[in-house]
């Protein structure tokens, strides 16, 4: 009898511990979910599965051949180019930007709509913006797939990390009698295969394994710092008046010099754990080691570190920015 994992929705097998699905032989009958997945929800215990065990580009290119109802989710904090990819799904794709709970109340949503469609080349999309963990907006996105499906099949792709089994999860309490659960975390890679969860007669969500970025700051880091960096309520912004020859630190994950340029705001949007301290650039030279990108910033532009922060200044500015290395480290519009 072959079972699939319903936390991670790989094929449960118990020939290799390092392959998907793995479960103890004696618990397969019983098992629900595979060991990653149990140890994960209940101890809090990740195991990276080699991503070459999965071809998750492959089922992100078939589902840009479907002709049903596409929720594309990028996380609020990690809006870049790669939303431009609606395009290429010859389904109708509905943008859902995630994690709202994480960005100030005070900033305005049509804002952000507006920002995204000046700023992206994209076509005919829909936008909404929801928070799993606070519930908002729920009810207008299930109407919108009431209203927009072409089939019962709703499929849910993003990178991973956005918000895609937590976003599934919320839906499942809510609108369904559904009694099992997608396996979440904000670790990598914890969906490994494709998952339908059939909410009723009318609806199957098709949750997708998460495309890895292997240029976001998340890839390769550990569990604890991984908890560390990753906001789990709203961020208190911090600003910081800078003139040339300061820096700031980012604890000990990145560093950004202020080369030259005059009196200037840096406000950084990062977890709410992360300590930041200034510095004199000339006489520390702390995280100076780690892979150094290069901007000459026109006015109003933020510096993005995906997956870590973003940070936006507000006058033009010549800056480093450290971090480790294969980390891509943009220049961006500013986002607020």
């Amino acid at each position: 009898m072959i079972k699939k994992c319903l936390g991670c929705g790989s094929i449960m097998q118990f020939s290799n511990s390092d392959k998907p699905g793995f479960i103890d032989k004696e618990n397969y009958d019983n098992a629900l979910v595979c060991k990653r997945c149990f140890r994960l929800k209940n101890y809090g215990d990740y195991k990276m599965i080699d991503d070459d065990a999965n071809n998750y580009q492959e089922i992100y290119n078939k589902v840009k051949e479907k002709k049903d109802l596409i929720l594309f989710l990028c996380d609020i904090l990690s809006i870049d180019s790669k939303i431009n990819e609606i395009n290429d799904f010859k389904g109708k794709v509905l943008l859902v930007i995630t994690k709202k709970d994480l960005l100030p109340k005070s900033v305005k949503e049509y804002k952000l709509i507006n920002y995204i469609k000046d700023n992206y080349n994209i076509k005919n999309v829909d936008i909404l913006f929801v928070s799993s963990i606070k519930n908002y907006n729920l009810d207008l996105l299930m109407n919108y797939i009431n209203k927009n499906k072409t089939s019962e099949n709703v499929y849910v792709v993003g990178d991973t990390n956005a918000g895609k089994s937590t976003l599934i999860n919320a839906i499942i309490k809510s609108y369904s009698n559904v009694k099992s659960y997608i396996t979440t975390s904000n670790m990598p890679a914890t969906t490994l295969d494709v998952i339908k969860i059939k909410l009723n007669d009318n609806i199957t969500l098709i949750d997708t394994p998460g495309i890895v970025r292997k240029d976001n700051f998340l890839y390769n880091l550990d569990y604890k710092d991984i908890k560390k960096v990753s906001p789990i309520k709203e961020i208190k912004p911090r600003t910081y008046q800078m003139k040339p020859n300061q820096s700031l630190l980012i604890d000990n994950y990145a560093r950004i010099d202020y080369l030259s340029g005059h009196k200037n705001s840096f406000t950084l949007y990062l977890s709410n754990n992360i300590k930041v301290k200034r510095i004199n650039l000339n006489t520390n030279n702390d995280l100076r080691s780690l892979n150094k990108t290069s901007f000459n910033l026109e006015e109003k532009k933020d510096i993005v570190i995906p997956g870590l922060c973003f940070c936006k200044i507000v006058a033009k500015a010549e800056v480093n920015v450290y971090v480790k290395n294969n980390v891509k480290v943009y220049e961006r519009n500013n986002l607020i």
